[in-house]
């Protein structure tokens, strides 16, 4: 009983220098934001869509792009959804386990890499006593190519509608005039009015809250005179590097459209399209109501039709890896689907900037509520994002661990931490590849990947294979989960994670002659622009290494368990911050780096700014973020550069340059009328992610009424939960 009793008191301690640590508090204000009034002022109102600029609506797990019409009619957009990947078969006689990876060699010690050689190719020119056995068969190098193209997300079919003339004409959009379409943010749907062939049609566009569904409400004179129907095509899987439109509609044969039941009367019908792609499968019920029948196209066996003959057409199409129950329908799931956005939006935190009269103000309030919008739509599900979420593929749709912090950090300092542990639960379903991973290359723990894909099967790359910065993600996952519930449950929930993590992060620092840890080579830095068989004690990654491993014995102390000594040794001998002329800088040793090397991630400024600042000196870290604001070359950086900027910024107090970063007018950090971000090769949901993240942590933290948004602001913030 008195042990027990030591270990609760010691536990109870240790939360409360945890939660001191970490200033865990809700911002002020409290009911004081009209959040109606904020989100509406934001709708986006169109006469027409850009081609590379979708609407959207979603749940998280789903999302439905698409123009003009409330349809993707005239301009095929995508159908996806986190659940939905095809893989191509293999080629003849290869296995997916013919990939054996690529043998590197450094410090007297030869690992196994997943990676491919083509990738490699530069370092294996430049060292090639770095890498015994640099050969691959024909048959591995067919295999390293199936697993980087394989598998792919997939574009779940295009629902549009079909016009027609008097005369038999089939519209086409130069036929579409008199155009409105509004999103209806706070509600959570679309309203799209316009006229072809002298008649006017008014569509509603939504998706079910919680079921993969896309729902549409029909009312146009066309359809009681016949000449108005709904197309339903598939296609099949898209294997391309990036694709905006995705699918490859030109190989019929390659896949299966399969109407297994079509049952209609006059109140209504239904039927059950079963999708078969290789060995990928997938069903879409189509049900809708009123007088209609459905109909297989003559000479395309992947589009149906929707045939409506009465005054008005309600439909849904839901997709779903196992059939469907036909027991949906448009006026239930548009009450449900207002109900859920209402809620998301009046749950969580908000800002108001509507009393401040400078200009910048509305705009970044702006990309605020359009990016809080977009990342409900499509990040909230089954797995972590690609970067271009659910609205294009890019990487062949695989998500990138490195990413997960960009995509899914800011839902939590929200308050919304709920909407990301789905996909953070990828931690937990990798759990043991990523000790497998470690194990076979001789390290402890578990050493999480780079890039992958439902089967969570690494995409062979040498940079994939030696990039670090993601390891102590989880880490800092779960570490905002406890300062969010500081619970016994949180800490059972993560202790594995974090422990392997941890144990992985120790065993990774190498100890040289003089009893200092290093994070040596082979490695690539966040820049990844770096040779990766001569770089050390990289940065950020020493500032994560120091927080992760601080954090992780800070989560044994909670739990009352003893200290890890191996954790505690590597963290306090490990190698500091490297500086030069006064500055910190990329990597130890690092040449020309001012002049050559002042483009990619400026991640020296996350230091102290994404991270709290462990191993930092704040006046040398006030010289860098100076200087790198003054002479990095912020055309070739990418989005989430820009947040990451503005949080050091403010961590400074800095409050003007951080609205600057915020509203950089570099070509790679642009928010369109949907707020839809750039900053990569693809529309890149990283920046619209990192807008969030910054701008919490400037409206969670600082003494003044403002937070750290300028004094001259008028603001008002509620919810927001302060972190370190």
């Amino acid at each position: 009983m008195g042990r027990m009793r030591f270990i609760g008191l010691k536990f109870l301690c240790a939360v409360a220098c945890f939660l001191a640590g970490a200033n865990f508090a809700l911002s002020a204000g409290s009911n004081t934001i009209d959040r109606r009034a904020v989100v509406e002022r934001h709708n986006p109102s169109f006469s027409q869509i850009r081609k590379e600029s979708p609407s959207q609506v979603g749940n998280g797990e789903f999302a439905f792009s698409f123009d003009i019409t409330g349809l993707q009619t005239f301009i095929p957009f995508n159908t996806l959804a986190h659940w939905a990947w095809h893989s191509e078969p293999l080629p003849d006689g290869v296995k997916e386990s013919d990939f054996k990876g690529l043998k590197i060699k450094a410090f007297g010690k030869t690992r196994v890499y997943p990676s491919d050689l083509a990738s490699a190719k530069k370092a294996v020119e430049k060292y090639p006593e770095a890498f015994p056995d640099a050969e691959f068969s024909d048959k591995e190098k067919l295999a390293a190519k199936w697993l980087k193209e394989n598998p792919h997300a997939l574009n779940l079919g295009r629902i549009g509608f079909v016009f027609v003339s008097d005369s038999g004409k089939t519209a086409e959009l130069s036929d579409i005039s008199n155009a409105r379409q509004t999103l209806r943010l706070f509600d959570g749907y679309a309203e799209s009015v316009f006229d072809v062939f002298g008649q006017t049609v008014k569509t509603r566009t939504f998706a079910h809250p919680s079921r993969d569904a896309l729902c549409v409400n029909v009312d146009s004179p066309l359809i009681k005179s016949g000449r108005l129907k709904i197309f339903v095509e598939f296609p099949y899987g898209d294997s391309r590097d990036r694709a905006f439109f995705v699918g490859d509609w030109n190989s019929p044969g390659k896949h299966k459209s399969l109407l297994e039941e079509n049952k209609f009367s006059a109140e209504g019908g239904t039927a059950l399209v079963r999708r078969i792609l290789d060995c990928d499968s997938y069903f879409a019920r189509i049900s809708w109501s009123g007088k209609a029948s459905f109909e297989a196209d003559k000479d395309n066996s992947h589009r149906f039709y929707i045939v409506p003959s009465g005054d008005k057409l309600d439909f849904i199409c839901e997709f779903s890896k196992l059939p469907p129950a036909a027991d949906l329908e448009t006026g239930s799931a548009f009450a449900e689907n207002v109900r859920m956005w209402n809620s998301y939006w009046q749950s969580g935190a908000a800002l108001d900037f509507g009393g401040t009269e400078d200009p910048r103000a509305f705009e970044l309030e702006r990309r605020i509520i359009l990016s809080l919008y977009l990342m409900r739509v499509q990040e909230c599900g089954s797995l972590p994002p690609q970067e271009s979420g659910l609205l294009s593929n890019s990487w062949h749709g695989k998500f990138h661990y490195e990413m997960i912090f960009w995509h899914a950090a800011h839902f939590g300092a929200w308050g919304r931490r709920h909407l990301a542990d789905r996909q953070l639960g990828v931690y937990f379903k990798a759990l043991e590849g990523a000790k497998k991973r470690a194990a076979e290359q001789g390290y402890s723990g578990a050493r999480w990947f780079k890039c992958s894909g439902d089967t969570l099967a690494e995409w062979p790359h040498i940079i994939h294979a030696t990039l670090i910065w993601q390891q102590p993600h989880p880490i800092w996952f779960a570490r905002q989960a406890y300062m969010l519930n500081p619970s016994r449950e949180v800490l059972e929930k993560y202790s594995e994670i974090v422990f392997q993590t941890a144990d992985f992060m120790a065993s990774f620092a190498r100890k040289d002659e003089s009893g200092r840890y290093n994070l040596d080579y082979p490695i690539t830095v966040v820049s990844e622009n770096c040779d990766l068989l001569s770089t050390r004690n990289p940065a950020f990654e020493l500032g994560y290494w120091r927080y992760g491993l601080r954090a992780a014995l800070e989560w044994r102390s909670l739990m009352g368990l003893p200290e890890n000594p191996k954790w505690r040794e590597v963290l306090d001998n490990l190698a500091p911050i490297p500086v030069e002329e006064g500055v910190y800088v990329t990597y130890e040793g690092i040449p020309d780096m001012w002049t050559k090397m002042n483009f990619e991630h400026p991640a020296l400024s996350g230091i102290y700014g994404v991270l709290p600042g462990d191993g930092v000196d704040r006046e040398v870290f006030a010289r860098t973020l100076g200087k790198i604001l003054q002479e990095w070359n912020f055309d070739r950086v990418w989005g989430w550069d820009f947040p990451m900027l503005a949080m050091a910024c403010s961590r400074l107090g800095w409050r003007d340059k951080s609205i600057d970063m915020l509203l950089h007018p570099s070509k790679n950090f642009m928010f369109d009328e949907h707020g839809i971000a750039t900053g990569g090769p693809c529309p890149y949901f990283p920046s619209n992610g990192g807008l969030l993240l910054a701008v919490a942590y400037m409206a969670a933290n600082g003494d003044s009424p403002n937070g750290l948004f300028p004094e001259s602001w008028r603001v008002k913030r509620e919810g927001f939960p302060k972190f370190e």
